[in-house]
């Protein structure tokens, strides 16, 4: 039992039912008739010991406490709790059109089951409580009023938790009260495939030991980018087949290619973040815009040129190797936009160790039909994502502090070559440590891997080192793992050996 609920329980009739008495709507007679059922060995059980007051009232007192609610929407004089519930779902600032179908709705309602509306409205919006209107007015009254009852519940309970975080008490309550799914509700166009020739060359890129990429020319810049666009009112699009609102995801790529023209900067995140600007500024009903993108990576192609053989600055040879990835998402807040949810990665690393890596101490059962195995060759497919502590470091190429993919993914090889690992797990926590202490404008790197190893045909041949082997079998392992600068406070074992590498 906390310390809190036992000060609670020692409280008076008078103060209980003066904290408590809110809870349910204008029904102090609730917490009133609750208070004897002290001692309450936690606020889950109190709030229980209260639902049951109420399930085991007479109908007639049920259907008061329904009553007792305002409708939704209503301009009309309710609680402090109510007023602080609807206006966090919006619907303090309806248009005209959303009051008169609210109100539309509410008084059908009403006439239908002889009780108001209710909905526990947090983490709803205008939109999704006007639909649910309309699903449960076609519902039979004895569902309807137990459904009611249920919401009541959801919101005495929400108050309570609300209550016990403005005291510093919100550990004690055990039973969150159910959260309202959000609706999944987007659209938008993925293989916008954009080529800029001349872009701004990627310059002041800080040179690391284990990789030679200080920069990059741009003059060919590739990205296949995907957009998705999310906004309340594209529901009418879903339900009723109105599209006076549907931007055409054609228009989508259109404006996208439109505006690489415009962008000014040398980076796939810049890209991202100027363009998501763009919509939203365009569009000023869509609320929230997520972008992704893979940069297509073009090399060199060596041409005599002046005696020797140079680097051609009009042919370059199309790369299916790795390449770099960007993500974020920009979202309306009033009158701006706010970046979030970035990320940085190179995807799609292979890299082939030809020995020196170890699998070996694991569970053996009756499964097990894997070997031990101390001197390996090991095949892995990786990808690296990374956030900046601060992301304007990943969007302005001209803060210095730019983290190259092509760096990353030399710095993984060279982490690759020098430690003996004793699995995949333990090598990408190498590479996760190396990363983090070379770049330290990076807050977070994380990893998928998996395991691609050649099976092994024959262990050795007839003259000279090698062995013999052909393609892994069709299932393979997979990895996945994220660390934080917190990871190299607690390396304690490592970090010497680490730095000397």
């Amino acid at each position: 039992m906390g310390d809190f609920i036992k000060l609670v329980n020692s409280w008076s009739i008078t103060q209980f039912v003066h904290t408590f008495g809110g809870l349910f709507e204008e029904s102090p007679w609730v917490a009133e008739r609750s208070w004897p059922s002290r001692p309450f060995d936690s606020f889950e059980h109190m709030m229980n010991v209260m639902k049951n007051v109420v399930q085991t009232s007479d109908e007639r007192v049920k259907l008061q406490l329904l009553c007792n609610h305002p409708d939704l929407g209503a301009r009309i004089s309710m609680s402090s709790n109510s007023v602080q519930e609807q206006a966090g779902a919006g619907l303090n600032s309806l248009s005209a059109e959303q009051y008169n179908e609210l109100s539309k709705l509410n008084k059908e309602y009403t006439i239908q089951f002889g009780f108001p509306f209710i909905l526990a409205v947090k983490g709803h919006t205008a939109q999704s409580i006007l639909e649910s209107m309309r699903n449960r007015n076609r519902r039979g009254r004895e569902e309807e009023f137990q459904t009611a009852l249920k919401e009541v519940f959801k919101i005495a309970s929400i108050r309570l938790e609300q209550w016990l975080v403005q005291v510093g008490h919100e550990d004690e309550f055990g039973c969150k009260p159910s959260e309202v799914k959000q609706r999944t509700m987007y659209y938008g166009k993925g293989d916008v495939w954009m080529y800029r020739s001349y872009a701004k060359p990627l310059t002041g890129i800080q040179a690391i030991p284990e990789s030679p990429f200080t920069g990059r020319n741009n003059i060919l810049f590739g990205l296949n980018i995907k957009v998705a666009v999310q906004s309340d009112e594209f529901l009418p699009s879903f339900i009723e087949g109105d599209n006076s609102l549907v931007v055409a995801t054609d228009s989508m790529k259109n404006f996208i290619l439109k505006h690489a023209a415009d962008y000014y900067g040398a980076t796939v995140e810049g890209f991202l973040a100027y363009v998501s600007r763009r919509f939203l500024e365009t569009y000023p009903h869509m609320t929230k815009v997520q972008m992704t993108a893979d940069q297509i990576p073009f090399e060199d192609v060596l041409v005599r040129r002046e005696g020797s053989l140079r680097a051609s600055e009009l042919v370059f040879r199309y790369s299916q190797n790795d390449r770099a990835t960007a993500a974020l998402e920009a979202q309306r807040k009033g009158n701006q936009v706010e970046l979030s949810n970035h990320f940085s990665g190179v995807a799609d690393i292979r890299l082939i160790k030809v020995k020196g890596s170890e699998f070996a101490g694991f569970v053996k059962d009756e499964y097990t039909t894997l070997p031990e195995t101390w001197d390996r060759p090991l095949f892995i497919f990786l990808n690296i994502n990374w956030r900046y502590e601060d992301p304007r470091d990943g969007m302005d190429d001209q803060r210095g502090r730019y983290v190259a993919a092509e760096q990353v993914r030399d710095v993984a090889a060279a982490v690759f070559h020098a430690c003996r690992s004793a699995s995949i797990q333990h090598l990408i926590y190498q590479i996760g440590l190396r990363l983090l202490r070379r770049f330290g404008q990076l807050s977070e790197v994380s990893f998928e891997s998996n395991n691609r190893t050649w099976e092994t045909v024959l262990e050795e041949v007839k003259e000279g080192e090698g062995k013999v082997f052909t393609e892994a079998r069709p299932a393979y392992g997979f990895q996945g793992f994220s660390m934080t600068r917190d990871d190299l406070e607690d390396d304690h074992w490592g970090s010497k050996k680490e730095r000397e590498a």
